[in-house]
C-alpha cells in the first residue's frame, strides 16, 4: 500500500504540473521516495539519457531497502566501478514493454545487459529471478516500471588476470619496490605468463638502506636490475614448498637459500613476513630486508701483476721492466710464464747476471724463452711435451 499511495501522489503531481511534461521511466524513478539509491546509480552510470529515450523500456526497479540488503562494501565497489555498475543496471532493463498481464511462468525476459531474466509465477506473487515484484505496471511515456524487493545480479565477467606486478602496485607497503620495478623496466617481464615467485621487500626494508646508497642504486639501472632479479624465481614456490636449506635459483643467475627456523622462514638473511599472495602468473612473498647479490670477484690481474706482487720475484720484475716487456705481458694473452725466483737468479754467476741485465737483446731473448703464448695449466703438462715460447724455441 505504501508504494500505491506514493505512486498516486507522484501521478497527481505529474497531472498538476501539466500534460506537456514528460514522464519517462527515469522520471518515475527520480520522483519515487523509495528509489534514491537506484536514482544515484542510474545517474552515476550515465544511463539517464538512454532510459529517457523513446523506448519502450521495462524497468525492474529495486527499492532503497533492496540496495540496503547488499553488503555495504560490495555496494560501494559496484557504485565505484562504472563498467560493473552499468552491467548490473542494464540487467534490470528489458528493451520492450512487459506488462504484468503479459508475464508467464518460466518466461525468459531479455535485458539490455544481454542476459535473460526468469519469471516465476506463484499463487501469491510474481518473481523476477529471486526478486519479488511488490508493485507492478507503473506507466511511463516510454515504458513501464515494476518495483522489486531485491537487486538482480547478472553473471559477471571474470576479473582481469592479476599479475605479481599488480600485487606489488596495489600494496601500500611496496611503493619503493614498485618504483624500482618501473625504473628497471621489469613490469612488462613480470606481467608475462610466468610463473614467477617474487620475494618482495617492503618500503621499510628499502628505508633501512643508506639513502645515498639507495638513490645511487635506483639511478644505476644495471645494478638495480641485478638486485631486483635476485628477488625473482622463474617458477611457483608456495609456502608449502619451502624446505630448510633449499636452494632457489633466480633470474639474476644466483641462488637464494631458504632457512626454516623456530622464529620463521628466511630467504638468505630476510624474514618472510607474509606468504602466498597468489597471482594468476605466480606468487608473492613479503620479506623484511633487501636481498643483495654477491659482490663480483676481484679481477685476477695480469701475469705481470702476479710477478710484481710476489716477494720472491723481484729480480724477474726488474728484468721484465728493463726489457720493456711489462706492456706486452699485460695484454690480453693468454700467457703462460715460467717464473724463476730470486733464488734462481741468485744461482747465476753475478757477473754474468749483471752482463745479461745490461744486454737488452740477450735479456729479451732469455725472458721470452720463459713465456708461452697460451694457457698451459699444470693438468695440461705431459712428460716429454714441448711447449712453444715467444722466443721461438720450445721448452
Amino acid at each position: 500500500m505504501k508504494h500505491f499511495f506514493t505512486l498516486i501522489a507522484a501521478a497527481m503531481a505529474f497531472m498538476v504540473s501539466g500534460w506537456s511534461q514528460t514522464n519517462t521511466v527515469v522520471d518515475v524513478i527520480v520522483n519515487s521516495p523509495d528509489h534514491n539509491t537506484l536514482e544515484t546509480a542510474v545517474l552515476a552510470a550515465g544511463l539517464e539519457g538512454d532510459l529517457s529515450g523513446t523506448g519502450p523500456f521495462t524497468v525492474f526497479a529495486p527499492t532503497d531497502s533492496a540496495f540496503a540488503a547488499v553488503d555495504s562494501a560490495t555496494l560501494a565497489g559496484i557504485l565505484a566501478d562504472n563498467a560493473l555498475l552499468t552491467a548490473v543496471l542494464t540487467y534490470h532493463v528489458h528493451g520492450g514493454e512487459a506488462l504484468a498481464a503479459g508475464l508467464m511462468d518460466q518466461m525468459m525476459v531479455s535485458t539490455l545487459n544481454g542476459q535473460e531474466l526468469t519469471v516465476t509465477l506463484t499463487d501469491s506473487a510474481t518473481f523476477i529471478n529471486n526478486a519479488m515484484v511488490t508493485f507492478a505496471d507503473i506507466p511511463a511515456d516510454n515504458g513501464v516500471v515494476h518495483v522489486i524487493d531485491a537487486v538482480l545480479v547478472p553473471t559477471l565477467p571474470p576479473p582481469p588476470p592479476t599479475t605479481v606486478v599488480d600485487i606489488i602496485v596495489d600494496s601500500e607497503d611496496h611503493d619503493t619496490l614498485e618504483l624500482a620495478v618501473l625504473a628497471a623496466d621489469l613490469a612488462g617481464t613480470l606481467s608475462g605468463d610466468g610463473p614467477f615467485t617474487v620475494f618482495a621487500p617492503t618500503d621499510d626494508a628499502f628505508a633501512a638502506i643508506d639513502s645515498a646508497t639507495l638513490a645511487a642504486v635506483l639511478a644505476d639501472i644495471e645494478t638495480l636490475t641485478s638486485i631486483l632479479t635476485l628477488h625473482v624465481h622463474g617458477g611457483n614456490v608456495l609456502e608449502a614448498d619451502l624446505m630448510d636449506q633449499m636452494m632457489v635459483p633466480t633470474l639474476n643467475g644466483e641462488e637464494l637459500t631458504i632457512s626454516l627456523t623456530d622464529s620463521g622462514a628466511y630467504v638468505n638473511n630476510a624474514l618472510i613476513t607474509v606468504t602466498d599472495l597468489v597471482a594468476d602468473n605466480g606468487v608473492v612473498h613479503v620479506i623484511d630486508a633487501v636481498l643483495l647479490p654477491a659482490p663480483p670477484p676481484p679481477p685476477l690481474g695480469t701475469v705481470v701483476d702476479i710477478i710484481v706482487d710476489s716477494p720472491d720475484h723481484e729480480t724477474l720484475e726488474a728484468a721484465v721492466i728493463a726489457a720493456d716487456l711489462a706492456g706486452t705481458l699485460s695484454g690480453d694473452g693468454p700467457f703462460t710464464v715460467f717464473a724463476p725466483t730470486d733464488d734462481a737468479f741468485a744461482a747465476v754467476d753475478s757477473a754474468l747476471l749483471a752482463a745479461v741485465l745490461a744486454d737488452i737483446p740477450t735479456l729479451t731473448a732469455i725472458l721470452t724463452y720463459h713465456v708461452h703464448g697460451g694457457n698451459a695449466l699444470s693438468t695440461d703438462l705431459m712428460d716429454g711435451m714441448e711447449v712453444s715460447t715467444l722466443n721461438g724455441a720450445p721448452v
